[in-house]
């Protein structure tokens, strides 16, 4: 992350990091959040679009500190999208779907960076290279890349079952009554907790959400390392 590399003393590196970075932190956030609102609506609650949050506009739901927090250690937030529970027909089930939104819309878009990434590996071989197109194609990679990484990351930080995660939600639909209202009541000591914990373990080099992280971008890369090329093959035959 960018808090390495600064550490690191590599600053070209850090500031070629933070602008490709940005855009696709932005991405993902937004499309997170925009997936939470969008089945929210589906199932009954237009709370997220009479508040202008069913949208894809970024300044609607990227909150600065969880942004910068995300850029630098890799572990952040976003403006959660305001759900009201009262408008849906099995409450518990519903906010279970209205959680579970956010993080497979971020494993939907890793499918679909990763699918990107093996495909212009495919085409690397048959593309013009000389000084300045090689540096192109290199920040494409790491653009194709962190497309990956941080959907990935976003979608396991969320599904941690602690409030007010989206795991959290999930999580709810299981939990009795007494259960639910005690985690309720204390969601913020949690979240707060949560991000400590992750910022110590990014002070001491403790990257488990990395690792896990890295378990499944190596699954994706697997993925499509066979379907890309059948479709790359497929499109030179019709041409």
């Amino acid at each position: 992350m960018l808090l390495d590399l600064l550490f690191s003393g590599d600053i070209r590196g850090a500031i070629i990091s933070f602008l490709l970075s940005v855009p696709i932190i932005i991405l993902v956030m937004s499309v997170h959040e925009y997936a939470h609102g969008v089945v929210a609506k589906k199932l009954g609650d237009p709370t997220a679009e009479s508040l202008g949050r069913l949208t894809l506009n970024p300044f609607k739901h990227i909150d600065i500190i969880g942004f910068l927090m995300f850029l630098i250690i890799g572990i952040g937030y976003a403006k959660p999208v305001p759900i009201n529970s009262r408008y849906f027909k099995k409450p518990k089930r519903d906010m279970a779907l209205v959680g579970a939104a956010g993080p497979i819309s971020n494993v939907l878009m890793a499918l679909l960076f990763g699918f990107l990434a093996k495909v212009f590996d495919l085409l690397l071989p048959f593309l013009p290279i000389n000084e300045t197109s090689a540096v192109a194609y290199g920040y494409l990679a790491q653009i194709l890349y962190y497309g990956i990484a941080y959907n990935v990351i976003f979608a396991i930080f969320n599904l941690i079952p602690i409030p007010p995660l989206d795991g959290s939600r999930i999580l709810y639909a299981f939990l009795p009554s007494k259960a639910l209202l005690w985690f309720q009541r204390y969601e913020q000591y949690f979240f707060w907790g949560l991000l400590g914990v992750f910022l110590i373990f990014n002070i001491f080099n403790i990257d488990i959400i990395g690792g896990v992280a890295n378990f499944f971008i190596n699954i994706i890369f697997k993925i499509f390392f066979i379907s890309s090329k059948f479709i790359f093959l497929l499109l030179l035959q019709l041409h």
